[in-house]
Protein backbone atom coordinates (compact mmCIF):
# COMPACT_ATOMS: atom_id res chain seq x y z
CA UNK A 1 0.00 0.00 0.00
CA UNK A 2 1.27 3.63 -0.70
CA UNK A 3 2.70 5.60 1.85
CA UNK A 4 0.04 8.78 3.02
CA UNK A 5 1.01 12.20 2.00
CA UNK A 6 -0.66 14.09 3.75
CA UNK A 7 0.04 17.61 5.63
CA UNK A 8 1.44 16.06 8.60
CA UNK A 9 3.58 13.79 7.32
CA UNK A 10 7.09 13.22 9.20
CA UNK A 11 6.28 15.19 11.87
CA UNK A 12 6.24 13.65 14.87
CA UNK A 13 9.15 15.22 16.87
CA UNK A 14 8.41 18.74 15.01
CA UNK A 15 4.40 18.80 15.84
CA UNK A 16 4.70 17.47 19.34
CA UNK A 17 3.89 19.79 22.60
CA UNK A 18 6.29 19.27 25.81
CA UNK A 19 4.05 17.41 28.46
CA UNK A 20 3.36 20.39 30.54
CA UNK A 21 2.38 22.57 27.70
CA UNK A 22 -0.42 20.24 26.21
CA UNK A 23 -3.52 21.10 25.33
CA UNK A 24 -5.07 24.61 23.46
CA UNK A 25 -2.65 27.59 23.88
CA UNK A 26 -4.01 30.89 25.20
CA UNK A 27 -6.63 32.77 23.13
CA UNK A 28 -4.34 35.53 23.03
CA UNK A 29 -2.25 33.79 20.65
CA UNK A 30 -5.19 33.93 18.36
CA UNK A 31 -5.81 37.77 18.80
CA UNK A 32 -2.34 38.91 17.81
CA UNK A 33 -2.47 41.25 15.17
CA UNK A 34 0.66 42.37 13.16
CA UNK A 35 2.07 44.92 10.87
CA UNK A 36 3.24 44.76 7.25
CA UNK A 37 6.58 44.81 7.38
CA UNK A 38 7.22 43.51 11.15
CA UNK A 39 9.79 40.72 11.75
CA UNK A 40 7.33 37.17 12.57
CA UNK A 41 9.52 33.72 13.78
CA UNK A 42 6.68 30.99 12.69
CA UNK A 43 6.63 27.94 15.37
CA UNK A 44 3.52 26.23 14.38
CA UNK A 45 0.82 25.91 16.97
CA UNK A 46 0.31 21.86 16.78
CA UNK A 47 -3.12 22.36 18.74
CA UNK A 48 -4.66 24.19 16.24
CA UNK A 49 -5.09 22.63 12.63
CA UNK A 50 -6.80 25.85 11.08
CA UNK A 51 -4.24 28.12 9.57
CA UNK A 52 -1.39 26.11 10.11
CA UNK A 53 1.63 26.25 7.67
CA UNK A 54 3.74 23.70 6.08
CA UNK A 55 5.84 21.88 8.33
CA UNK A 56 8.82 22.56 6.16
CA UNK A 57 8.59 26.42 7.39
CA UNK A 58 8.42 25.95 11.15
CA UNK A 59 10.94 27.67 13.14
CA UNK A 60 11.94 30.11 10.06
CA UNK A 61 11.62 33.82 10.34
CA UNK A 62 9.88 36.17 7.95
CA UNK A 63 8.21 39.47 7.35
CA UNK A 64 4.79 40.28 7.23
CA UNK A 65 4.07 41.51 4.09
CA UNK A 66 -0.34 42.04 4.34
CA UNK A 67 -3.30 40.09 5.80
CA UNK A 68 -5.70 37.36 3.52
CA UNK A 69 -8.80 37.06 5.98
CA UNK A 70 -7.90 36.09 9.35
CA UNK A 71 -4.69 35.16 8.29
CA UNK A 72 -1.35 36.81 7.07
CA UNK A 73 1.14 36.53 4.62
CA UNK A 74 4.77 35.59 5.00
CA UNK A 75 7.63 36.22 3.33
CA UNK A 76 10.06 33.82 3.93
CA UNK A 77 13.46 33.23 2.60
CA UNK A 78 14.47 29.69 1.59
CA UNK A 79 17.53 28.99 0.09
CA UNK A 80 17.70 31.84 -2.93
CA UNK A 81 13.65 31.82 -3.14
CA UNK A 82 11.67 34.08 -1.38
CA UNK A 83 8.54 32.39 -0.22
CA UNK A 84 5.23 33.84 0.82
CA UNK A 85 3.58 31.86 3.48
CA UNK A 86 -0.09 32.14 4.67
CA UNK A 87 -0.69 31.25 8.09
CA UNK A 88 -3.04 32.23 11.20
CA UNK A 89 -1.76 34.23 14.14
CA UNK A 90 -1.71 31.55 16.39
CA UNK A 91 1.50 29.95 14.32
CA UNK A 92 3.32 33.93 14.54
CA UNK A 93 5.52 34.94 17.31
CA UNK A 94 6.77 38.51 17.31
CA UNK A 95 10.64 38.36 16.63
CA UNK A 96 11.90 40.09 19.36
CA UNK A 97 15.44 40.92 18.11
Amino acid sequence: MKASKGLRTKTRQKLQKKPRDRGLSPITRGLQEFESGEKVNIVIDPSVHKGMPFSRFHGLTGVVIGSRGAAYEVSVKTGDKFKTVVARPEHLVRNVL
